[in-house]
C-alpha cells in the first residue's frame, strides 16, 4: 500500500534560545500531513545521525548567536566540517535545504547558517531547495512560513529524482505523496456562540486549520475602525483564518510538599562556573534629569578564581520581577501553591516528537522558584503559544482574536500589537481575562530565563580583585497594547538591589552607620575572543563608544595606563577615544577621561553632545560619526598606513551602522576610490580582526 512508502528525511536544528528548535518542531508536525516522516535531531546529537552516509534529503534549521557565531549546540558540528583535510567531494552524495535565522540589526546577519551552508557547498553537497534567511528584526515568520510552505514540493521532487536514480518507478512514490491529507481543511463553524470551538480532532494531522466565522459581531462592532490588541477590523475580522496546528502537550506537573531546598543558582547555567560575589559600590553616572539613568557597579571578585581581560563580557543571573511573579500566580489561581515543590515530568503517551524534560527546569523545586529564576515570563509569546492559549479561552470574541493573532492573515497585527509592543504573557492574560492556561502550558511554551550579558568596564591589572560594569536602566514606557510601564528584567532588578548603596541615608543604615547588608549577585564569564587590546602595544587604535558604549574602553585605558607605569621602556602607539552623549552636564558618564589624556594614556579625546545647543559660528559635531569625519585623514592614516585597530561599542541601529558608513566614506575619500572598493577594504579590516564591534540592538 502507498502508506508503506512514507518517505523519511533528516531534520537537524541548532538553537541558542529555542527558536530554531520550535521551527524544526513545526516542520516535524507538518511532515505527517504531507505523507512524510521527519527524523528530527539536535545537530549536536552526532551519535544519532551520520551525514557521511546519509542518503535521504537533509533539512537544517540553524540560528546565529553573538556577533555572528553559530549557536553553542552547533560548535562541534561546525568544527568537524571545517576540517581542512576533508576532500571537496566529501558530501557529494548529500542533498539539503537550509533555513538560517538571524537579526539584520547585526553586521553578520544569519552568519551561523551562512557558515554551514557555504562549507557544505565547498564539500560538494547540493541544494534540493533554496536557502532561506529569516530576519528577527522584522519578524522571522515573513520568511519562515513561505519557506516551510515551499519545502514540501521541493522534498517531493527530491524523492522523485532519488527514485529515478535508483531505477525504481516513481509512480508509487508520487501516489504516496499525493495521497497525503490536503494542507487546508475548511471548518465552517456555527455563528452561534455556544458552538464556536476548534475541532482539532478533525485536523490532527494537518499543518493548518482554516476556520470561517459568519457572525462578524463576535469580533468587533462596526463603529470600531482601528484595530488593537483585543479586537480586529476588516479584512482580518472577516477572513477565513489559516492558523497553526495545535502543539501537542507534553509536560505533566505534580504538586508535592513544602519541605526541602531549592537548587543553587549555579545549577541553572550549562556553561562555565557561576560565582556569587558582593556588590561593593554603586554610582549613578547621570544626573537625575537625564533621559536615561546609567549606573556603575563594582563587584568584589578577590575571593574567586574569576578572571577576565579588558573587552571581555560576563553574564549576570537575574530573576523575574517579584510582583510580576506574584501577579502571575494570582491569575493562575496558584497564589497558595507558590512555596510548594513541584515535580515536572514528560506526559505519558504525548505525541510530541522527542519530548524531554526541559533542561532549564530543575528536577525538584518550588513553583515560585521556577517562575522567578527559570522561565522568561517577559518573553514575547510565539504564535504556537498563542495557538495553545486559544484552547484555554472561554470567551468567544477573545478566542477569535487570539486565533487572528496567530494566523497568517493576522501577521501584521501580531507584529504591531505583540512583537513591536513588547507584550508578554501577563499582558495577554489581562487583555483576555477568560484565558486560563494551565501551569504545564507555561512550562512548555515559556523559554528559559537567559542570563544578561554586560561588558567589563575595568582592568584586573589596574584594580586587582575588582570588576566594574556600566548599564542604563532599561525602560519600557506604557503603550496601548501594554498599559503598564516596566523596567528591564535585569537592569530593573539591579537598580532595586543597589538602591541602599546609591541612597545610603534612606532608612538603610544600621546602628553603626554602615550599610545594613552587602548584596550579592551570581555571575559567570563570557570571554570575548576578539574585542581585546592589540597584542602589540605599539599599534595605534581608535575607540568609538557613545553612551554606555564607552564601558569596555574604560578598562582598555586603565590597562594601558598600568602597562605604561610598569614598562616605561615600551613603545606605545597613539590612542583615540570618540565619546558622545546627549548633554554634557547631564550624561557625560566619565568626566575623569581627561585624566587619561593628561597622563598620556590617551592621545586624543574627542567628545560631542547631540542635544546641547551651540552659539558657535560653525556648529560642533552632534554624533560620533560626525566627529570621525572631521578627522578623516588621521583615521585613514591609523587604519591604512599604521596597521591600527578600530573599535566600536554601543547601539547597533542608531550608531554602529552610521560609524561604519563614515569609515567607508573616509576610506573612499582618502584612497580616492569608489564606495564599493572602500567597502571591500572595510570588509578586509573586519576579516583581519582590526575593525571590531561590540554592539547591541
Amino acid at each position: 500500500m502507498c502508506c508503506d512508502l512514507k518517505r523519511r528525511f533528516l531534520l537537524l536544528y541548532a538553537t541558542q534560545k529555542g527558536q530554531a528548535k520550535a521551527i524544526a518542531e513545526e516542520i516535524w508536525q507538518q511532515a505527517g500531513a504531507h505523507g512524510l516522516e521527519a527524523d528530527m535531531h539536535c545537530i549536536s546529537e552526532i551519535d544519532k545521525y551520520n551525514l557521511e552516509t546519509e542518503k535521504d534529503p537533509v533539512v537544517i534549521v540553524i540560528s546565529t548567536t553573538g556577533t555572528g557565531d553559530p549557536p553553542d549546540a552547533a560548535r562541534k558540528f561546525v568544527k568537524k566540517i571545517q576540517d581542512t583535510t576533508l576532500p571537496p567531494d566529501h558530501f557529494a552524495h548529500l542533498q539539503y535545504g537550509l533555513l538560517g535565522l538571524g537579526d539584520s540589526e547585526y553586521t553578520f546577519f544569519c552568519n551561523g547558517g551562512k557558515t554551514v551552508d557555504r562549507r557544505l557547498q565547498e564539500l560538494g553537497a547540493q541544494h534540493f531547495y533554496d536557502t532561506g534567511l529569516a530576519d528577527d528584526c522584522v519578524g522571522l515568520e515573513l520568511v519562515v512560513d513561505p519557506w516551510i510552505d515551499g519545502l514540501w514540493l521541493a522534498l517531493k521532487e527530491a524523492f522523485l529524482l532519488q527514485k529515478e536514480k535508483e531505477g525504481m518507478s516513481s509512480d508509487a512514490v508520487s501516489s504516496s505523496l499525493s495521497a497525503a491529507p490536503h494542507v487546508g481543511h475548511e471548518l465552517n463553524l456555527s455563528s452561534e456562540v455556544q458552538n464556536l470551538k476548534l475541532e482539532d480532532e478533525r485536523v490532527r494531522s494537518s499543518d493548518v486549520l482554516t476556520q470561517k466565522l459568519v457572525d462578524i459581531h463576535l469580533v468587533a462592532s462596526t463603529r470600531d475602525t482601528e484595530p488593537s490588541l483585543v479586537h480586529s477590523v476588516p479584512p482580518v475580522s472577516q477572513s477565513a483564518l489559516s492558523i497553526p496546528a495545535l502543539p501537542p502537550e507534553y509536560i505533566e506537573v505534580q504538586f508535592q510538599d513544602t519541605h526541602g531546598e531549592n537548587p543553587h543558582l549555579s545549577s541553572l547555567i550549562s556553561e562555565g562556573t557561576a560565582f556569587e560575589v558582593p556588590v561593593t559600590k554603586a554610582v549613578q553616572l547621570t544626573r537625575e534629569d537625564a533621559i536615561k539613568t546609567a549606573l556603575l557597579l563594582e563587584l568584589d571578585i578577590a575571593d574567586t578564581v574569576f578572571d577576565y581581560q579588558p573587552g571581555d563580557a560576563f553574564c549576570v543571573i537575574c530573576p523575574n520581577n517579584v510582583s510580576e511573579v506574584e501577579e502571575l500566580l494570582h491569575i493562575l489561581g496558584l497564589s497558595e501553591k507558590g512555596e510548594y515543590f513541584i515535580c515536572v515530568k514528560v506526559k505519558e503517551g504525548t505525541k510530541k516528537k522527542g519530548a524531554a524534560h526541559p533542561q532549564h527546569i530543575p528536577e525538584r523545586s518550588t513553583l515560585k522558584f521556577i517562575l522567578t529564576w527559570c522561565l522568561e515570563i517577559r518573553a514575547i509569546p510565539k504564535k504556537a503559544f498563542l495557538r495553545a492559549l486559544v484552547e484555554c479561552t472561554s470567551d468567544v470574541g477573545e478566542k477569535r482574536r487570539l486565533q487572528e493573532l496567530c494566523s497568517r492573515q493576522g501577521a501584521s497585527d501580531y507584529t504591531r500589537f505583540i512583537r513591536d509592543s513588547n507584550v508578554c504573557l501577563l499582558d495577554l492574560l489581562h487583555a483576555f481575562p477568560s484565558c486560563k492556561p494551565s501551569l504545564n502550558l507555561l512550562i512548555e511554551h515559556l523559554p528559559k530565563l537567559q542570563a544578561r550579558s554586560y561588558s567589563v568596564s575595568s582592568s584586573n591589572l589596574y584594580q586587582p580583585g575588582k570588576l566594574c560594569f556600566v548599564f542604563n536602566i532599561v525602560e519600557f514606557p506604557a503603550c496601548p497594547a501594554r498599559p503598564v510601564s516596566r523596567k528591564g528584567v535585569c537592569t530593573g532588578w539591579l537598580a532595586e538591589l543597589v538602591a541602599p548603596l546609591l541612597h545610603p541615608n534612606k532608612n538603610t543604615l544600621d546602628t553603626k552607620g554602615g550599610s545594613s547588608s552587602t548584596e550579592k549577585i551570581s555571575i559567570f564569564a563570557r570571554p570575548n575572543n576578539n574585542f581585546h587590546l592589540p597584542a602589540d602595544p605599539s599599534v595605534p587604535f581608535v575607540m568609538v563608544g557613545p553612551g554606555t558604549g564607552i564601558s569596555p574602553f574604560i578598562g582598555f585605558l586603565q590597562h594601558r595606563q598600568k602597562l605604561r607605569e610598569e614598562h616605561a621602556d615600551w613603545e606605545f602607539g597613539e590612542t583615540w577615544l570618540v565619546f558622545g552623549c546627549r548633554h554634557q552636564d547631564r550624561d557625560y558618564l566619565f568626566k575623569q577621561l581627561r585624566c587619561f589624556l593628561e597622563n598620556g594614556t590617551l592621545t586624543h579625546l574627542k567628545v560631542c553632545f547631540s542635544r546641547d545647543s551651540s552659539t558657535a559660528e560653525v556648529a560642533p559635531p552632534k554624533y560620533v560619526q560626525d566627529v570621525i569625519r572631521l578627522y578623516a585623514k588621521e583615521i585613514a592614516r591609523v587604519l591604512l598606513k599604521e596597521g591600527g585597530y578600530f573599535y566600536v561599542c554601543g547601539d547597533k541601529k542608531h550608531m554602529a551602522d552610521g560609524v561604519s558608513d563614515a569609515v567607508v566614506d573616509i576610506l573612499s575619500m582618502e584612497m580616492e576610490a569608489d564606495k564599493l572598493e572602500a567597502m571591500k577594504i572595510l570588509a578586509m579590516l573586519r576579516e583581519a580582526k582590526r575593525y571590531l564591534q561590540d554592539v547591541w540592538s
